[in-house]
């Protein structure tokens, strides 16, 4: 969600013109920043080297604070934003450099949270008014806080298509053996009766998809493409994540890349589907909330688990047509990355 400060000079980059955005001096978007999970009453010195990395634009990518609440006056969550408020480089970010939020569980006010949370209407209120949504934002008289923006001029479109994995998601299937490698919490559940996303938000990303762009940024909170864990990921709902790679092909969107966070650890991932292009996944988490000791398989991770404070980015160059993931530290360095061509994602050359 853009600031108001920011929030025209970004909507006005999304509008086509003859002359090319550069010459009308707005570039495109080459540098954007992403991460997730911030507990606001521990210390956040990651903020640092993410203004030194100097983003376009940060994605807030869920648990942007940890919240959760059973009242409903929502006493906790109030309590968590306020506080969010006084983190110096958390309230600088907002400040100075344009951004769009997604919530997770725990800004959501559930703990795994799904559609059965009571109070989930007055949590969206609150998500919506911390991140300065106008009053006539849609999202205020919808459900969820899903949304999409195009920014960048023709042949340098960026998508970022941030999806609610939390308002209309159907419940999981608790695992049988709590704590065991790969059945931690839950299981993969076949019932087609399911949902992650919700029959509205699956037409409205059906139809997302279908808007030209060339390179499109999907978000979910949640892990999409990670397999081998028994944590919450899109794979505890295996025919609501072939749905995904379906809308996806069936769109015929090219240049979809994945950004995911929630599990306080930082990783790469790829898979092939098939007749698809290959689809590549950066999570990021968190920013200080980190699961120091995580060990798991990744068949679809390339290389090794970060499992310390880090940030994610995407940095794109457009001239060389290519664009890389990367997940970095503390410092500002990069501690896992992949460069991806343009080509290997379909993105035709203007």
């Amino acid at each position: 969600m853009f600031t108001r400060r920011t929030l025209s000079k970004l909507l006005a980059a999304t509008t086509l013109a003859p002359a090319t955005a550069l010459s009308q001096g707005r570039p495109p978007l080459s540098r954007i920043a992403f991460g997730s999970c911030a507990k606001q009453t521990l210390p956040q010195p990651i903020w640092e080297p993410i203004l030194a990395y100097r983003p376009d634009l940060f994605i807030f990518a869920g648990d942007n604070v940890y919240g959760d609440f059973n009242s409903p006056d929502a006493a906790n969550l109030k309590r968590a934003y306020d506080e969010a408020r006084h983190v110096a480089g958390y309230a600088r970010l907002r400040e100075t450099v344009s951004h769009l939020a997604v919530w997770d569980d725990h800004d959501y006010g559930l703990n795994d949270g799904g559609a059965e949370f009571a109070h989930k209407a007055l949590a969206k209120e609150l998500f919506l008014d911390f991140w300065g949504a106008p009053a006539t934002d849609i999202r205020r008289s919808r459900g969820g806080i899903y949304e999409s923006r195009v920014i960048g001029p023709r042949g340098m479109r960026v998508q970022v298509i941030l999806l609610d994995v939390r308002w209309f998601r159907s419940p999981l299937k608790p695992t049988d053996q709590r704590g065991a490698a790969g059945k931690e919490r839950y299981l993969p559940d076949p019932d087609p009766a399911k949902t992650m996303l919700g029959d509205e938000q699956w037409a409205w990303l059906a139809e997302e998809l279908r808007k030209p762009a060339e390179v499109r940024l999907i978000v979910s909170s949640t892990q999409i493409l990670a397999e081998g864990h028994g944590w919450e990921r899109w794979g505890n709902m295996p025919l609501e994540k072939q749905k995904l790679i379906d809308t996806i092909r069936a769109s015929g969107a090219k240049g979809v890349v994945l950004l995911s966070g929630d599990r306080h650890i930082g990783a790469l991932y790829r898979e092939s589907p098939a007749d698809l292009y290959p689809l590549y996944e950066a999570t990021s988490s968190g920013l200080n909330m980190v699961y120091w000791a995580a060990k798991e398989p990744g068949p679809n991770r390339l290389g090794a688990l970060y499992a310390a404070a880090n940030f994610g980015v995407v940095d794109i160059d457009w001239w060389e047509r290519r664009l890389v993931l990367a997940l970095r530290d503390e410092g500002g360095n990069t501690r896992r990355s992949v460069d991806i061509a343009f080509d290997t994602l379909g993105i035709a050359q203007e």
